[in-house]
């Protein structure tokens, strides 16, 4: 399956697409260099050779130096490796005698994963430490005087070298220069997965002792990734149970992956030239983006700074617009956004980087993250630029005309009502829906999203080319269904098959109008998210 035609991906901090390279370097390792590294005959050792080389190229990429270089599943893994390696090494000072009782300090807007790896080791290894948060301030930079008084005693450090959901490039060396200064004994964990690619990076010219990074944020698959760890360094296995790299972490190395990193690491090695944009272009994108924004929404605001951010994220909050309003309306346009991380995206909270960036209730309930890759072009931003012009023209009608859409009637809505989502709401699957129809030539579709997103949808519904309609899909959005009797509702008779985007709100309207006697409903069985895959 491939993402569908009129799709325009702006998630990249999210995930990326992978890379033909290293598409191609994957088939490869997985038809014709299929060999275990740990095997002694030939294509053992010529997967070891693989091995081998990309892990070099990375070590030049990322300016390894003499330090440990390991290849893990993804950046949790090696955010876990390195939390439990440098908490191990403070119950070893204990175990000897020593009276460690220095906190452990993580910045405010670090990635959930970090203070929950913290929280985790902490408690099982009995250290039970005390976590003190180290405030940033309204540009989302670390508070450098608060370092300055708590890195004496500190045990662990948990930065971040830029963003996942603002994109702001963290001070890392003044930062490092504190960490000097006070003679602090604490070990540095710098979370670099948003910087491969994207910063300069010569890691042993600092005193990080660790890094992770994560393969599919840059063009490699998901279930590969690297942890740096500084010569030197204390380190405790997360895995054991073999011997794979060096036995510093167990399990049969994803060769595919690798080979597919590879490819990418290769790409930066050469500069990146005729496949990723260059650092002055994407801050000319980016700007361009934003003039877009500016344009279709007046009142918009950007919740990151310009100058100390990357080039290759925004963060935008608009006025009188919950972000799973934008989301919704940017999404039915065939633009994939988001909120902010996606480990976070299925709760509808206020952006907690924003919050602790000090910024207003309204922008952190209502941002929205745009993030752009390195391999974009002009036709991709002249496409994505037109349809925030629509995305901002419907919105501006629907709050004309109806008041604000309605931010969040989707995933609970049925618990509001009173109505079982699942009780007698018969599903169509998208790959039924022309046979559905040549049974029942007199139905009809009928969209249950909000008027805005049905009409920045509109002529980018993904239908097969089978299925011909008597009439064209109705917009019957879930809360006029929810205000209305059926009676009311003449339009509404015969029978329906309802959709929206993820299937969620369709099921629950289709509950709805059973429980209150109508005898034909159905509804789309994942929403058009699979109906624009089948």
């Amino acid at each position: 399956m491939h993402a569908p035609a009129h799709e325009i991906y702006l998630d990249c901090n999210a995930t990326t697409p992978v890379l033909p390279a290293a598409r191609d370097a994957a088939l490869r390792a997985l038809m014709g260099q299929f060999g275990n590294p740990s095997s002694s005959h030939s294509a053992g050792l010529r997967a070891k050779a693989l091995l081998d080389g990309v892990r070099a190229q990375a070590a030049r990429v990322l300016g390894t130096g003499q330090g440990q270089l390991l290849f893990v599943s993804g950046a949790t893994e090696g955010i876990q490796t390195a939390v439990l390696s440098a908490l191990c090494a403070v119950r070893a000072r204990r175990d000897a005698g020593e009276r460690v009782e220095g906190p452990i300090l993580l910045g405010a807007t670090e990635h959930k994963a970090v203070p929950q790896a913290v929280a985790h080791w902490n408690r099982l290894l009995g250290l039970h430490l005390p976590v003190l948060t180290v405030p940033v301030n309204t540009q989302g930079l670390h508070d450098l005087a608060f370092l300055k008084a708590h890195l004496p005693a500190a045990t662990l450090l948990c930065t971040m070298a830029a963003n996942n959901e603002t994109g702001v490039v963290s001070d890392i060396a003044g930062i490092e220069a504190l960490l000097q200064a006070s003679g602090s004994r604490a070990l540095w964990l710098v979370d670099c997965v948003q910087a491969l690619g994207k910063l300069a990076l010569d890691l042993q010219a600092t005193r990080i002792d660790y890094a992770p990074f994560s393969g599919h944020k840059l063009y490699a698959p998901k279930g590969i990734g690297m942890l740096y760890v500084r010569e030197g360094s204390p380190y405790t296995a997360l895995m054991a149970g073999g011997g794979q790299e060096g036995g510093s972490r167990a399990g049969t190395e994803n060769m595919p992956g690798i080979a597919a990193l590879g490819a990418v690491l290769q790409v930066l090695e050469e500069g990146g030239e005729g496949v990723f944009r260059s650092h002055p272009q994407l801050v000319r994108d980016r700007a361009r983006i934003a003039d877009a924004l500016v344009a279709a929404f007046p009142g918009v605001v950007f919740n990151m700074p310009w100058e100390g951010s990357l080039p290759t994220t925004l963060n935008f909050s608009v006025p009188g617009f919950s972000s799973k309003t934008l989301l919704n309306v940017f999404d039915a346009a065939g633009m994939r956004i988001s909120a902010g991380s996606a480990c976070s995206a299925a709760k509808a909270e206020p952006s907690y980087v924003l919050q602790a960036m000090g910024l207003p209730d309204w922008q952190t309930l209502g941002a929205a993250r745009l993030s752009i890759g390195a391999t974009v072009d002009d036709a991709f931003l002249d496409e994505a630029c037109a349809r925030i012009a629509r995305c901002g023209q419907v919105l501006r009608s629907s709050a004309c005309g109806d008041g604000l859409p309605p931010a969040d009637t989707g995933l609970d809505a049925g618990a509001e009502w009173g109505v079982d989502a699942e009780a007698g709401a018969a599903a169509v699957s998208p790959q039924a829906l022309s046979a559905f129809f040549q049974l029942y030539p007199d139905a009809r579709l009928v969209d249950v999203r909000d008027v805005a997103e049905h009409q920045a949808g509109h002529n980018l519904l993904p239908w097969p080319d089978t299925l011909t309609l008597q009439t064209p899909a109705l917009n019957l959005p879930l809360e006029t269904l929810r205000r209305s009797r059926l009676a009311d509702l003449p339009q509404a008779q015969g029978p329906l098959v309802l959709f929206c985007r993820s299937g969620a709100r369709s099921q629950q309207a289709a509950a709805l109008l059973r429980a209150r006697g109508h005898g034909q409903v159905w509804h789309l069985e994942g929403g058009l998210a699979l109906a624009e895959m089948a």
